[in-house]
């Protein structure tokens, strides 16, 4: 599939769905993607929906139209996902997406199977964002898809630090840029600004992380208690596991959150030795080699047990082969 004029085929009502717990690129992708088909194909019907997405993204138009509760009762022609890296993570709009006509699927992520009835996955692009791009006419990406896609790529790139940021990459951000959205405000509110609260629940967990694996790891918890105590979610604590990976001599860096009584949100990021999307799939999540996640069970002591132990045979890998 090389334009959306090809996924869209002959469909006249088209739904749009990302993940749950959407981030900004599942944000962003999604936005971009709606937001073209509204400019460029005015006679499609098209529903878009996400998972109550941070009101850090409300810059971007059209977060209006966001549906966050799926009719079930209605068929689409088309359904596309954008960064759902599985079906089950497909989230409110999941029944939707069973009952469409055709689905369609738009990802980068390495552990996707291709849960769709067609599947344009690129692991080798640094977001689905940049991937969404390359399905558009560029000379039609007018300035609210490009505040959208520029928003999605930020977010996985990590403003252009991570290693999936690739001269492509750069080429399109600038690209977005020529359109003349205030790119530097889109970095500042929705990327680094915390609250107070925020960063002190950051603090927190920095000051009491933990090194393991001869300095190689370190993980940084935050239980269920400490959470009712800030009277924090999930949707707070970006940011923090790319802080502790920014730890001098550190390879892997662990962050987990306790969402219920025993039951951990697990986030996992890389420099280099370690490819995390292993790890996660291991445990039945997914991601990509430098950024991945997944859900556990046990006390917060099993989880990191769990973790380090198949992080350390990756390690000992390496040191095999080298």
């Amino acid at each position: 599939m090389e334009r959306i004029s090809e996924i869209l085929g002959d469909a006249k009502t088209v739904g749009i769905a990302g993940h749950v717990r959407p981030d900004g690129d599942c944000v962003g992708s999604c936005m971009g993607l709606y937001l073209y088909l509204k400019q460029e194909y005015p006679q499609l019907e098209v529903d878009i929906y996400l998972d109550h997405p941070k009101h850090d993204f409300y810059y971007i138009e059209g977060m209006g139209d966001i549906q966050m509760e799926a009719d079930e009762s209605k068929v689409y022609d088309l359904f596309i996902t954008s960064d759902v890296s599985s079906k089950d993570r497909i989230g409110v709009a999941l029944t939707c997406f069973e009952k469409a006509r055709r689905t369609f699927c738009i990802d980068h992520h390495i552990s996707n199977p291709g849960f769709a009835d067609d599947n344009h996955v690129r692991p080798d692009i640094s977001s689905a964002s940049e991937v969404l791009y390359t399905l558009l006419d560029p000379k039609k990406v007018t300035r609210p898809v490009a505040e959208a896609i520029y928003t999605g790529i930020i977010h996985d790139t990590g403003v252009f630090q991570y290693s999936s940021t690739t001269p492509q990459t750069m080429e399109i951000a600038g690209k977005l840029m020529a359109t003349g959205f205030d790119f530097s405000k889109i970095i500042d509110e929705s990327f680094y600004e915390k609250t107070y609260i925020q960063n002190q629940v950051m603090g927190r967990v920095l000051t009491e992380s933990i090194l393991f694996c001869e300095g190689k790891c370190i993980a940084g918890i935050l239980r269920k208690k400490d959470m009712e105590f800030y009277q924090i979610t999930g949707k707070d604590l970006d940011g923090i596991v790319s802080q502790l990976r920014l730890t001098q001599g550190v390879q892997v860096a662990i962050f987990i959150y306790e969402f219920d009584t025993q039951q951990f949100k697990v986030s996992l990021r890389s420099n280099e030795k370690v490819d995390v999307s292993k790890v996660a799939v291991y445990f039945g999540g997914g991601g990509h080699a430098r950024a991945a996640g997944c859900d556990m069970s046990g006390t917060a002591y099993d989880v990191l047990n769990n973790l380090s132990e198949q992080i350390e045979k990756q390690f000992l890998l390496k040191k095999a082969d080298a």
